[in-house]
């Protein structure tokens, strides 16, 4: 028979782990895959890919795709190639929904062959909607984003002589991602720094910011730190950088820029095929 003393420093032992295994299970495990492609697990065991170029040349696992398993929801901030990336294929392999503005949304079905019955408008939205994800225990919030968005060949056929080769394809937004039991983050897709970024933590406190920071065609480092004292990020990851010498933004030069704004503490650097759980 256990002696009081004994079987109270059980008890608590064994509510010790119970408590360890309820925190194990609530993690969110997030994937870089390299670009702005990011695979994110969530508490409820949903599965969320965000600008889904899996075959990004960085991305140090070429079987990437073939390896997926379940992925509830696609979502992709605007239709450049590097963003679209293998979304179509992973839809028919998985049956995930797509999550994108309405104008694109439309484009990638009748252009890029996207399954129909899996993007309806109930998944299609603009900026300021919010649309739930009940498969992964989450909702998406569309926010503004300073780019532009084009299908354009190799994903569409190349035009006849003298038409148009770039076919608008809605607007190019970020998203603010609410997870049940889980951290809200803020994708930034393809974007400049505008002051409207100040009203995204007037809505949601943003946990981890994901932002571009390769320059040319998105904000550079120096632009991307005052973005992140605008939205004021718990931890902010710098994405869309290095994948081509022309996107020449560093972690790096991140930091020093964030330094200077008191907020280097905040900054983690991840590595294309690195996990993190938060």
């Amino acid at each position: 028979m256990l002696h009081l003393g004994k079987l109270r420093t059980v008890l608590l032992a064994l509510a010790m782990l119970a408590v360890t295994a309820s925190v194990a299970q609530a993690a969110t495990k997030l994937h870089w895959y390299g670009q702005a492609a990011f695979r994110i697990e969530t508490p409820s065991g949903g599965v969320i890919l965000i600008d889904p170029w899996l075959t990004v040349p960085t991305n140090p696992d070429k079987e990437s795709i073939a390896k997926l398993g379940r992925v509830d929801y696609i979502l992709i901030t605007h239709g450049h190639g590097d963003h679209v990336g293998n979304a179509v294929e992973i839809a028919k392999k998985t049956g995930a929904l797509l999550v994108t503005s309405y104008g694109l949304q439309y484009n990638m079905k009748s252009m890029l062959g996207y399954p129909e019955n899996q993007a309806t408008a109930a998944t299609g939205g603009n900026v300021g909607g919010t649309i739930d994800l009940p498969k992964a225990g989450a909702k998406v919030t569309i926010v503004n984003a300073i780019h532009a968005s084009e299908l354009t060949p190799p994903m569409i056929p190349a035009p006849a002589p003298g038409q148009p080769s770039a076919v608008t394809s809605g607007n190019p937004v970020g998203f603010v991602l609410q997870i049940t039991d889980g951290p809200t983050i803020y994708h930034t897709g393809d974007t400049d720094v505008f002051s409207d970024m100040k009203l995204i933590p007037e809505f949601n406190k943003i946990d981890l910011m994901l932002a571009c920071i390769g320059g040319h065609f998105t904000m550079d480092p120096v632009r991307a730190a005052q973005a992140v004292e605008w939205v004021q990020p718990k931890q902010v990851i710098p994405m869309h950088f290095g994948t081509y010498p022309i996107l020449a933004g560093t972690p790096a030069q991140f930091k020093t820029a964030l330094d200077k704004r008191g907020l280097g503490a905040r900054m983690i650097e991840m590595k294309p095929g690195e996990d993190r759980v938060f």
